[in-house]
C-alpha cells in the first residue's frame, strides 16, 4: 500500500506512546506509523498491526542518548524514503532516582535523551516533514513547582548547568534532573515556536503533559519494589491517586489517546495542553532568556560544523 504521510513516535514500543500509535494508526490507516526506541521487547508494531488488521505500523531502533546513533537512524530513514513527516511525538523520555548517569556524548542522561537526543532528531528530520508538519513535545506537570506534584522543583540557570551538573551538587537527586529536563522540553517548545512564526511557517509545536500514569515504563530505573509498586500497585489506585495526589491521573490509554489527538486533531500551536485542556505552564517556562539560552547551547552543541549550526538555528 502507498501511505500518504508518515508519523513518528519517539518511545511508541510501550505506555503512552504505544497507546497513541495504537490510535493514531486506527484513525489514520492512510499513515504510516514509525515506533521508535531502543529496543521493541514487546513486538508494538507487530501487535499494533494484528490488533486493527493493518499493515501500517512499523519498528525502527532508535537511542536517543548517542547522537551517533541518532544520526545513524536519519541515515537510514532517508535511505527508506518514507513519505513525508505529518506528525513527529518526541515522546521518549526517562528518570533515573538516584546516582548520576550520562550519555555517549558525556551529557546528563536525563536531560540528554528528554530534550538534547530529541532536539537533534529534530532537525535532522527536518528535511523529511511536510510544510504543515506538527511536532508535539511530551512534557510534564512535574516541571512546575505550583503544581505541587512532590517532584524537586525544576532549577534552570543555563543549559550548561543542566547538562553539566557540578560533582555533588544535587545530592544525585535524579528526581531533580527529571523535573528540570521537563523545564526544558518547555522551554525548547516555545522558543522553536516563536522561529516558526517569524518565518511564516505552518508548521506547528505543542507542549504536551500526559498526566500520573501508573503502569508506564517511566519507573523502569527504579529499584524492584518501587517498580512493583508503580506497575501493580499504582494502577489498581487510580481513583485515590486523583483524590490524593492529582487530578491529572490516568490509564496509559486515556492519555495516549490524548496524545494522539494533540497529534492529529488539534492544531494549536505555541501552547501547553495537560491532556486536552490548555494550561498555563510555569511562569518560568515563559523567560524568554531562558528558552534562547536553551536554544542556542542546544544548537551548539548537537551541530558538527558553522554550516550545520548555521542550517539547525532557524530563522537566523
Amino acid at each position: 500500500m502507498s501511505y500518504k504521510n508518515t508519523v513518528l513516535v519517539t518511545g511508541g514500543t510501550v505506555g503512552l506512546g504505544y497507546y497513541a500509535a495504537l490510535e493514531i494508526a486506527r484513525k489514520h490507516p492512510e499513515y504510516l506509523v514509525v515506533v521508535a526506541s531502543r529496543t521493541d521487547a514487546h513486538s508494538a508494531a507487530t501487535t499494533i498491526n494484528s490488533t486493527l488488521r493493518q499493515k501500517n505500523c512499523l519498528f525502527m531502533p532508535l537511542d536517543l542518548g548517542s547522537f551517533a546513533k541518532i544520526r545513524s537512524f536519519v541515515n537510514v530513514w532517508e535511505s527508506k524514503k518514507y513519505p513525508p513527516i505529518i506528525a513527529l511525538l518526541l515522546n521518549a523520555g526517562l528518570q533515573f532516582p538516584g546516582e548520576m548517569h550520562w550519555t555517549e556524548d558525556g551529557i546528563e542522561a536525563t536531560f540528554g535523551v528528554n530534550h538534547v537526543g530529541h532536539a537533534l532528531l529534530f532537525h535532522l528530520l527536518v528535511p523529511f516533514m511536510t510544510k504543515n508538519a506538527r511536532i508535539v513535545v511530551t512534557a510534564s506537570g512535574t516541571h512546575d513547582p505550583a503544581q505541587k506534584s512532590g517532584m524537586p522543583d525544576a532549577t534552570y540557570i543555563t543549559a550548561e548547568d543542566v547538562a553539566h551538573p557540578e560533582p555533588g551538587s544535587d545530592k544525585g537527586n535524579g528526581r531533580l534532573h527529571y523535573s528540570t529536563s521537563k523545564l526544558t522540553n518547555i522551554l525548547w517548545t516555545y522558543a522553536l515556536n516563536r522561529r516558526f512564526a517569524a518565518l511564516g511557517q505552518h508548521m506547528t509545536v505543542i507542549a504536551f503533559d500526559p498526566g500520573l500514569m501508573p503502569g508506564t515504563g517511566l519507573a523502569r530505573e527504579y529499584p524492584p519494589i518501587l517498580r512493583f509498586i508503580w506497575n501493580h500497585v499504582g494502577p489498581r489506585l487510580l481513583w485515590l491517586l486523583r483524590r490524593l495526589v492529582t487530578p491529572n491521573t490516568h490509564t496509559p490509554q486515556e492519555s495516549g489517546a490524548s496524545l494522539a489527538w494533540a497529534a492529529v486533531d488539534n492544531m494549536e500551536t505555541g501552547v501547553y495542553f495537560e491532556g486536552r485542556k490548555k494550561i498555563p505552564s510555569s511562569v518560568v517556562s515563559y523567560e524568554e532568556p531562558k528558552q534562547e539560552d536553551l536554544w542556542e547551547w542546544t544548537v551548539k552543541t548537537v551541530s558538527t560544523s558553522e554550516e550545520e549550526r548555521k542550517k539547525f538555528d532557524i530563522g537566523k
